[in-house]
């Protein structure tokens, strides 16, 4: 459910920092930076990198000063647990889109599962679904989508560090994937499917790290619903201290 939000009369929110939230489902990034904009009234805040409405997880808010470090942030690798659904095939390479096609995916072993997506490690060419918000002659390819156009796409390099597999219960598999930025898990998983000869869509994301940046530093939503500003700006100033504590025990340590 999207926050809607009123009109308040509390004073701007002057502070500058990091904010991680657990994105919940269903909400898209920018309902999350609008929440936090309208509820603490904050004149500059922005996100580091999108999350799907159907994915949950890890979402870095920048605020105030911060917000000049967006690019920085949303440039660095992202880690995700994901779950790929043999056998189905949707116009957006996930359960959000309409099915294309359905396919036997008994004959497939879980060896041969493993085998392709182990093949994805390393360094690639990725095409970005139409169902993105990557912009072609200036508009995003999901308004094209939208109009029921589709359009060449350009691929774009990326980066598999790591993908392990946590559960494969056919046609389910889940897997942990350790990626640069850019990298549509979406695809991968359609991707699979192909290769597979059966089909493959993205079932659930969630995202856990993104850079320097952990979930379980992340707060919920609803717990920000019973911040007001001064928790807000308490909240924001521990989480920094607390950072430049652990990088610098780290680089103490080294």
């Amino acid at each position: 459910m999207r926050y809607n939000p009123k009109k308040h009369r509390l004073p701007p929110f002057t502070s500058s920092g990091v904010l991680l939230v657990d994105k919940p489902k269903e909400w898209t990034s920018f309902d999350v930076v609008n929440f936090v904009r309208s509820r603490f009234n904050v004149p500059k805040v922005g996100h580091c990198g999108t999350l799907d409405p159907a994915a949950t997880g890890l979402l870095v808010l920048v605020l105030g000063k911060f917000t000049q470090l967006s690019s920085k942030f949303s440039g660095e690798d992202k880690t995700y647990e994901a779950t790929l659904q043999l056998g189905l095939e949707t116009d957006s390479f996930d359960l959000d889109g309409t099915v294309v096609a359905e396919h036997d995916w008994s004959g497939v072993t879980e060896e041969q599962l493993r085998a392709v997506l182990a093949g994805f490690v390393g360094e690639q060419e990725q095409m970005p679904p139409m169902v993105s918000a990557v912009k072609k002659d200036g508009k995003k390819l999901y308004e094209l989508a939208r109009e029921g156009v589709e359009v060449e796409r350009e691929s774009k390099p990326i980066t598999i560090f790591s993908l392990d597999i946590t559960r494969c219960e056919l046609p389910f598999c889940d897997f942990t994937l350790h990626c640069s930025k850019g990298t549509y898990v979406r695809s991968l998983c359609s991707d699979a499917g192909k290769k597979l000869g059966c089909g493959g869509t993205l079932a659930a994301l969630r995202r856990t790290r993104s850079g320097q940046f952990n979930i379980e530093d992340a707060i919920t939503v609803d717990q920000l619903k019973e911040f007001d500003q001064a928790t807000l700006e308490i909240h924001i100033r521990n989480f920094l201290y607390e950072k430049l504590s652990r990088i610098a025990g780290v680089n103490h340590a080294g």
